[in-house]
């Protein structure tokens, strides 16, 4: 599945974490903006190890689900691409 995952913080150190975990499963497309096309056991995944790193009560996560039909209708504009992941196999 297709997302789109933003958070922000007032805490640089969760930042910080919050950005390694997102690079570990998707594309930075903005400073805190992240996309990704992962199976939903790695979504599950990523929002456990993200749901012990943020602060309920002073964080926000927001992760939208793109469904496939919409992905054809995104609008990008100036240097904005969607990112392309490539599934890739060591042999």
């Amino acid at each position: 599945m297709f997302l789109v995952a933003a958070y922000d913080t007032p805490d640089d150190r969760r930042r910080v974490r919050l950005a390694r975990v997102m690079l570990d499963y998707g594309y930075r497309v903005q400073k805190s903006v992240y996309e990704m096309d992962l199976p939903a056991e790695l979504v599950r995944e990523m929002l456990r190890r993200l749901t012990e790193i943020i602060d309920l009560d002073q964080d926000s996560l927001r992760i939208y689900h793109i469904c496939s039909r919409c992905l054809g209708q995104i609008e990008l504009m100036g240097q904005a691409e969607l990112t392309n992941q490539e599934t890739v196999f060591i042999v």
